[in-house]
């Protein structure tokens, strides 16, 4: 039996920031043996649909959905089944069966033997789901997968699932509920000897989910001599301690969601806590003294956000020499209580905007209450662009104390800086999908 992995991108053409999807090694890892098994990476090349094949499997992620249905009918068009997973169909799969064979919810764990033995039966079923949550202790990812591809310098390892935090804009939650699961620290720990890489990514939502257990991660990375990032909650900064065993444990970097300066907005997105024990720039200073870069993240059209969020978050990313910093129209996505909401007030732009062709990247998808919707796609912009502006570079590269700490956190800092002005002007205003019609199903029609 054959199967072909399919990672689609956003759009039919190539990405130059592409990261090796840690998904497919995990499937790789769980498919019976005697299968024979390729991935395409839509974001490296072109898939070639004519290649013969007996079952695809695609993981699908919002803003890759509308790819993914155009790719998903091309395979059935040449009678090949599609099996969809991931985050978009486990909370829409009545839309995905429209477009494909088969629907896995949820983790793949504990699944997928049993969807690759139906395929080869030739019985595949509808809808593939299972009570409760996998545990987390099954064989490493098998990154054979990714041979000869060339994925950006650095490796995926994922340690927990889950997040404390119940954001009404984030869909996590949604998908994993309440179940917050680590993998065994021996684990990972020999997962990233293996790799032999020097720069890794812990990928968690957030790898403070349980702190003596993170704790217990950190101690036991120390021996490795590794640069790694991650995704932190920013109330971590409230135990020194801990962030300076991060950064003895070889934390580079940390991405920081602020969404917002303004503590009415991180009231109504249910993210008060960010500001509990005080200012962010109280808390900043713990990651900075511990020589932690600092990825920061903002949304903005939350209902206190007027024409001058966009300059006053800028000037403290600026001021505070981020690393990296993302500025985004607020985004209602399935799963999320933020998109029920503002479907509920009749404040969607687009009847589902990842699947209409008049949406384009970067653009606002509902009416804010505190400007207008063309202000709000503007202004994330205009951001954007100030940002990563040279000048602006220039001046946050500066801070000995994280970004030139040294000559090689330098470098890293200015390439990822390039990367990211070049990313911005690939994909602002571009369409999702190609031009092609989305197919019919003529199965789950």
């Amino acid at each position: 039996m054959r199967i072909t992995f399919v990672r689609p991108n956003m759009h039919d053409g190539r990405s130059l920031d592409a990261m090796q999807p840690l998904c497919f090694a995990i499937l790789q890892s769980l498919t019976p043996s005697g299968v024979r098994t390729v991935l395409h990476d839509e974001r490296l090349a072109r898939v070639p649909v004519e290649e013969p094949t007996d079952l695809v499997a695609m993981t699908v992620e919002t803003y890759t959905a509308r790819r993914a249905y155009q790719l998903a009918g091309e395979y059935r068009r040449r009678g090949v089944p599609v099996v969809l997973g991931g985050y978009h169909p486990t909370f829409l799969p009545e839309e995905a069966l429209r477009y494909a064979d088969a629907v896995v919810c949820g983790d793949a764990e504990g699944l997928w033997p049993r969807v690759v033995d139906d395929a080869r039966r030739g019985q595949l079923q509808p809808l593939y789901r299972q009570d409760g949550f996998p545990r987390l202790d099954g064989p490493p990812p098998d990154r054979t997968i990714f041979r000869g591809k060339r994925y950006a310098p650095l490796s995926l390892v994922q340690y927990g699932r889950g997040c404390r935090f119940n954001c009404n804009f984030c869909s996590i939650r949604a998908f994993y509920g309440s179940s917050l699961r680590q993998r065994p620290v021996s684990d990972v720990v020999a997962e990233i000897r293996q790799l032999r890489r020097k720069l890794v990514f812990l990928v968690d939502d957030n790898i403070f989910v349980d702190k003596p257990r993170a704790a217990e991660l950190f101690e036991a990375l120390i021996p490795l001599n590794i640069h790694w990032t991650c995704q932190v909650s920013i109330d971590i900064a409230q135990d020194r301690e801990l962030v300076r065993l991060m950064q003895r444990s070889g934390c580079m970097g940390a991405t920081i969601g602020f969404e917002s300066l303004n503590a009415d907005n991180l009231r109504q997105m249910r993210k008060a806590w960010n500001v509990k024990h005080g200012g962010y720039e109280d808390s900043l200073r713990v990651f900075q003294e511990a020589g932690i870069m600092i990825y920061g993240t903002f949304v903005f059209g939350y209902d206190q956000d007027g024409p001058e969020a966009f300059d006053e978050a800028l000037r403290f990313a600026i001021r505070n020499r981020f690393y990296l910093a993302n500025f985004n129209p607020l985004t209602p996505t399935p799963g999320a209580d933020l998109y029920a909401q503002l479907e509920q007030e009749g404040r969607l732009i687009h009847d589902r905007w990842w699947l209409d062709p008049a949406f384009r990247y970067g653009h606002a998808t509902f009416h804010p209450r505190g400007m207008t919707a063309e202000q709000l796609t503007a202004g994330c912009l205009r951001a954007r662009r100030q940002f990563n502006a040279c000048a602006s570079i220039f001046r946050r590269a500066w801070d000995r104390r994280t970004n030139a700490r040294s000559a090689y956190r330098l470098g890293v800092f200015l390439v990822s800086n390039l990367i990211s002005k070049r990313e911005i002007r690939a994909k602002q205003d571009r369409p999702l999908g190609s031009s092609r019609e989305l197919p019919g199903s003529p199965v789950h029609a």
